[in-house]
């Protein structure tokens, strides 16, 4: 892996992880916002915590070393995270600033997979 794609893997990663763990903390302890858009984008307040914690779990899992199969699904948890976040505020009718976050998560989990180093990678994806 060259210098350049080790520093690109490191910051997206290093940002994915920070944005996932304080959203998961956010949705954690149920911060009033959250529960006003969960409310508006029509989900259970339960979803908060399974969320939050799936974030928690997966930042983890993106950050210790070995496990590449547990790191693939986490990257596939993420994406769907988002990617279902992106499509719950354009189905809601909301504007560009709500599902700005989620998008910039989105591409950051894109970024961060794609650029993982051999020893994460599981051995029949990406080679």
């Amino acid at each position: 892996m060259s210098k350049r794609n080790k520093i690109i893997y490191w910051v997206a990663t290093l940002w994915l992880a920070l944005g996932m763990l304080s959203t998961g903390a956010v949705q954690l302890i149920k911060m009033e916002e959250e529960v006003d858009m969960m409310a508006h984008l029509g989900y259970p307040l339960y979803f908060l915590t399974i969320i939050g914690v799936w974030k928690i779990l997966g930042v983890v899992a993106i950050l210790v070393p070995k496990f590449p199969l547990v790191k693939e699904w986490a990257y596939a948890g993420f994406f769907f995270a988002m990617s279902g976040a992106i499509f719950s505020h354009l189905a809601a009718g909301d504007n560009g600033k709500n599902f700005f976050g989620p998008l910039l998560l989105l591409i950051l989990t894109v970024i961060s997979w794609y650029f993982r180093p051999l020893d994460k990678k599981t051995g029949f994806i990406n080679q």
